[in-house]
C-alpha cells in the first residue's frame, strides 16, 4: 500500500464500528486511526493512559475499510503503526461524534469549531524554514492519549517530537466547542544551533481573492483558506494584514513584545463571496495563538510562496524568539490555540474591523486617465464606527512605505 496514488489511499476508510473509547456511552470522546500509505510511509505508535498507566493500542487490517483496491489486504494483519489519528466528540449534534482534532503527517495537526470545516493546519515546530540551507522537518512518532472520565469535556495527547536538531516533550489539551481551544505545552532539547525556530507554525493557502485578484480565469470570486494575518499587541494596537498569493517569494515581519495573539483568520462568512459548493471556504475556520506567560521580544513572520494551484499551501506564519536556540539548551513555551469562526483575538470589539480590502486602477471612473497611480479601498465596521451618524466626520491617519 505505499506506493497508492491519492486517489487510491482515499479509498481507505476506518470501521466506524471498531472505533476506539466507543464504550464510554453518549457524548464523550472518540478514536479512529489513519491507514499507512501514499504520503503517509513511516508508523507513528500510538498509546492509551489509563488510571496512570499506559499501553500500546494495536491496530490491524480488520479496523479498514478497503474500497475496491486491487492489492490483496490480508485478514487481521497486524499493522507496524497508523499514519496518525482523529478525534471524535459531539461538536455540531448532541446526537452525533463529528471530527474534532487530527494529527496526520510530520508534525502536522488541525481542529475545528463549531459549523467549520478543516482549512488551515498547525504544526508542532519549524526548523529553519525558508532558509538557504534547507528546511528541517520534525516529526511526531509517538501520542499517548488519556483516556478521558466519562462526562470529561477536554481530552489530554502527549506527544514525542523529533528531528535532527532537537527533541521535543508536547501535551495538547483539546477542548471543543463552538470556538475550540487546544492548549500547548512543548519543551524543547536542542542537540544542534537552530538559525531560525518557530514556534506555533500555522499553514494555509491563499490562492487569490480580495486584493490580489492574480492572473487566474476563474468564476469564483476568491478561492482562499485563509485571507489575512492580524497581530495583537500588548499596546492595544492590532496589525491586520491581507494575504498575497506573489510572483516570487515574500516575507514580512512583525516585532513584538509578549503579544497578546497572532493567527491567520478567514473573514468573509457569506457563500456569495466565494461561490463554491463543494470547497466552502466560506466554512474555513480562523486559528488565533494566544501566548501563556511571557514570551518576551521576537518576530511574527509571515512567509508566501507563489502558488498556481489551489491544493498547495503557501502561507506560514510562526513566532520567532528573540534569543537563539543553540546545541544543548532547553526551552519550555506554552500557548492557547483558538480555532473556530471568530475566535477570541480575531476581532475587537473595542476598534473597527476589516471586513475587505480590495484594490485596482486609480484616476477617475469613467474618464480615460493616463495615470499610473493604484486605487486601495479598505472597509471597516463595528467599533466607535458604528455609533456614528451618518454625516459624522472620520480622519484617517494614512502611511505608506516603499509605496
Amino acid at each position: 500500500l505505499a506506493e497508492l496514488d491519492y486517489d487510491g489511499y482515499q479509498r481507505i476508510a476506518f470501521d466506524r464500528d471498531r472505533t476506539r473509547w466507543a464504550d464510554t456511552g453518549e457524548g464523550g470522546f472518540r478514536v479512529n486511526a489513519f491507514h499507512l500509505g501514499w504520503l503517509f510511509k513511516e508508523p507513528v505508535h500510538l498509546h492509551e493512559v489509563e488510571d496512570g498507566k499506559a499501553h500500546g493500542m494495536s491496530f490491524s487490517t480488520a479496523d479498514f475499510e478497503y474500497h475496491g483496491l486491487e492489492q490483496e489486504i490480508p485478514e487481521d494483519f497486524d499493522l507496524p503503526g497508523v499514519a496518525g489519528f482523529r478525534v471524535l466528540a459531539p461538536l455540531n449534534r448532541a446526537d452525533r461524534h463529528d471530527e474534532v482534532a487530527a494529527f496526520l503527517g510530520a508534525s502536522y495537526f488541525r481542529a475545528l469549531g463549531r459549523d467549520t470545516h478543516y482549512g488551515l493546519s498547525a504544526r508542532g515546530l519549524s526548523v529553519n524554514t525558508g532558509q538557504p540551507d534547507g528546511e528541517e522537518f520534525p516529526v511526531f512518532t509517538d501520542f499517548w492519549l488519556e483516556r478521558p472520565a466519562p462526562g470529561s469535556e477536554r481530552v489530554t495527547i502527549y506527544a514525542a517530537l523529533r528531528s535532527e536538531s532537537l527533541t521535543g516533550a508536547y501535551r495538547f489539551v483539546l477542548n471543543p466547542g463552538e470556538t475550540t481551544t487546544v492548549d500547548v505545552t512543548a519543551r524543547l532539547f536542542f542537540r544542534r544551533d537552530i538559525e531560525q525556530l518557530g514556534i506555533a507554525p500555522l499553514t494555509s493557502m491563499f490562492l487569490f481573492g480580495g486584493a490580489d485578484q492574480g492572473p487566474f480565469d476563474d468564476y469564483r470570486p476568491a478561492v482562499h483558506d485563509s485571507e489575512a494575518l492580524v497581530v495583537n499587541m500588548a499596546s492595544g494596537e492590532t496589525f491586520f494584514r491581507p494575504l498575497n498569493n506573489p510572483p516570487r517569494l515574500a516575507g514580512s515581519y512583525f516585532s513584538a513584545e509578549n503579544p497578546v495573539s497572532f493567527g491567520l483568520v478567514q473573514r468573509e462568512r457569506d457563500f456569495e463571496n466565494y461561490l463554491d459548493a463543494q470547497a466552502r471556504y466560506e466554512t474555513r475556520p480562523s486559528l488565533m495563538i494566544e501566548p501563556i506567560g511571557q514570551w518576551g521580544r521576537g518576530i511574527v513572520r509571515l512567509m508566501e510562496i507563489p502558488s498556481d494551484l489551489e491544493g498547495n499551501d503557501n502561507i506560514v506564519a510562526y513566532w520567532i524568539p528573540e534569543k537563539p536556540a543553540r546545541a544543548g539548551d532547553q526551552l519550555e513555551i506554552s500557548y492557547r490555540q483558538h480555532w473556530g469562526a471568530a475566535p477570541q483575538g480575531d476581532g475587537s470589539s473595542q476598534h473597527a474591523r476589516v471586513v475587505r480590502t480590495r484594490a485596482g486602477k486609480g484616476g477617475v471612473s469613467g474618464v480615460k486617465d493616463k495615470t499610473d497611480t493604484r486605487k486601495f479601498v479598505i472597509d471597516f465596521e463595528g467599533g466607535l464606527l458604528a455609533e456614528l451618524p451618518a454625516e459624522g466626520e472620520v480622519t484617517p491617519e494614512v502611511s505608506a512605505s516603499r509605496g
